[in-house]
């Protein structure tokens, strides 16, 4: 992770060790028009370059505590083209959320049973297709979505944590891997 570039870079953070800590300011978050009828891009991103096809996993530990605090990955292509998935709170309870945008955002949520404190998440891009899933334990990989997604010679991809209606969400990540598309089968959880 260390050559990697900030969107938003947060007051503060440390990288040593592969290991990102970071602590979120306020007001912080990603979203464009859908619904709320504003565009926010204040959302913390940590970046790595990545090639036009490939997959990217990391570990996620951070604890929740109000209404939209959320940490997990992000894709970007540029401001008006991106995903973000991970935790984030809403409704009083941790939920795995998605955001894919397009010029304009959606938001797919669903409750999430595992501890929402310490979980994985994994992005494959490749031929215009973006896959998203999680883990409880880095071994198993459920789907969280499948879908269209731009066609870039490159993108960024890494760590995102957003907390638009307070600041101090507290969120480390490690355990970073960016590879080759691991082509596996849409149905091979591992």
């Amino acid at each position: 992770m260390k050559n990697g570039a900030w969107l938003n870079e947060p007051k503060d953070w440390s990288l040593s060790d592969d290991v990102l800590d970071i602590i979120t300011d306020e007001g912080s978050d990603f979203w464009r028009e859908t619904y709320y009828g504003f565009t926010r891009d204040s959302g913390h991103f940590y970046g790595v370059t990545a090639p036009s096809a490939f997959t990217a996993q990391f570990r996620i530990r951070g604890h929740y505590q109000s209404l939209y605090d959320q940490a997990g990955l992000m894709v970007r292509v540029d401001g008006y083209r991106w995903i973000k998935a991970g935790i984030e709170l809403s409704d009083g309870r941790a939920m795995l959320a998605s955001v894919l945008t397009d010029g304009r955002s959606d938001w797919s949520t669903a409750p999430y049973e595992g501890n929402a404190d310490d979980f994985w998440m994994r992005v494959t891009v490749e031929k215009g297709v973006i896959r998203v899933q999680v883990s409880a334990d880095g071994k198993l990989w459920p789907l969280v979505r499948l879908a269209p997604f731009a066609a870039a010679e490159n993108y960024l991809v890494g760590p995102m944590a957003c907390t638009p209606e307070r600041a101090g969400l507290k969120v480390r990540f490690s355990d970073f891997q960016l590879t080759a598309p691991l082509g596996k089968d849409l149905h091979d959880l591992t």
